[in-house]
Order: structure tokens, then C-alpha cells, then sequence
């Protein structure tokens, strides 16, 4: 398994729309549990490929707090097939918009259906917090981030902030090349 990096906010793979998976195959699984043991050291309680940088279908989920705790569940091609009226609000944030958070109304219960790791085609119900986390991470699926639910002026300033941020780090990391260049050839 391997830690991958996680793309942020304003890097506009993140919006494109997640393709199909057509089979369920070693590279799936392989991918699945990668970004499973991404999302655990990021750490997170969810994440969706796109946020790798794979525009596919696929997400991994767990929102067990500690290791005894722990129930992941990996969803390929998800869909939500039924969601209640009743709306819940829960302090969202995102790994692909670091260290913002907000509060975002979604239907409180949902029904989802997706294929699992043996390719199987399955339903759940959730509720609660299980809920709110799988229709954030289906939104990365359609190019959608939580900060979309949030007022023009809001979402404006997160993605200045975070642009600024991946500005400076971007110069950060060509300072860094510069100095090691230069300390190679000497």
C-alpha cells in the first residue's frame, strides 16, 4: 500500500466529473486500499479518487475514531438511489480544502447502492454522520466540493486563501530545487 498526495483546492482536476469503473480488477483493489491508508494518515474519515488525482468512481469511508473502531467500506460507481426530506447540518471540512470548515444542510438518511470489492452489487442505508460523509465524498464524484453549499463571498475567500497558500508553496518548493541545484554543482 501506499500513501498518494491529495490534490487541494484550487487545482481544477477537482472538478471534473469521476468516469465509471468497467470491472473491478487488481489495479481497482490495489488503488481502493491505497487510498484507504491515504485517507487514515491524512487523516480523514473519507475520501474519493478524484482527490488523487483518479477522476473514477470510487470512494473509501470510515468513520470509526480509533483502530477498534474502524469499518471501512469501499464504494465503486455509488450512487445515492434515495434520500429522506428531512435535512441534517453538520460541521463539514475536506481534505481538498485544508483547514476549512463549515456547516452544510444534506438529507439526513440516504440509501446507497454500489458495487464492492468483489464487484458485487450492494445497498446500504445511512444515517447521521455516515450520511453526511458519503454524500460529501459522491459530490467530489460529480466535481462538486462541499464549499459549493456555502454563500459566493464565503467560498471566495477560501479559494483566494487556498490559492495564495499553493502560490507560496509553489515558489517554497522552486526555492528549494534552486538551493539544492546550487549546492550539487559546488
Amino acid at each position: 500500500m501506499a500513501i498518494l498526495p491529495i490534490i487541494t483546492v484550487p487545482d481544477p482536476r477537482l472538478r471534473k466529473i469521476s468516469e465509471p469503473v468497467e470491472r473491478v480488477d487488481a489495479e481497482i483493489l490495489t488503488l481502493l486500499d491505497d487510498m484507504l491508508e491515504t485517507m487514515y494518515d491524512a487523516p480523514g474519515i473519507g475520501l474519493a479518487a478524484i482527490q488523487v488525482a483518479e477522476p473514477r468512481r470510487i470512494v473509501v469511508v470510515d468513520i470509526g475514531k480509533t483502530d477498534e473502531t474502524r469499518a471501512p467500506l469501499f464504494l465503486i460507481n455509488p450512487e445515492v438511489i434515495w434520500a429522506s426530506e428531512e435535512l441534517s447540518t453538520y460541521n463539514e471540512g475536506c481534505l481538498s480544502v485544508p483547514d476549512y470548515y463549515d456547516d452544510v444542510k444534506r438529507p439526513a438518511r440516504v440509501r446507497i447502492r454500489h458495487l464492492d470489492r468483489a464487484g458485487a452489487v450492494q445497498e446500504f442505508d445511512a444515517e447521521g454522520l455516515l450520511a453526511t460523509v458519503v454524500q460529501h465524498e459522491l459530490e467530489h464524484l460529480e466535481g462538486g466540493l462541499f464549499i459549493d453549499h456555502l454563500s459566493r463571498l464565503k467560498r471566495e475567500r477560501v479559494v483566494k486563501r487556498l490559492t495564495k497558500v499553493a502560490r507560496y508553496d509553489e515558489i517554497a518548493a522552486h526555492n528549494r530545487a534552486e538551493r539544492e541545484s546550487e549546492e550539487a554543482g559546488a
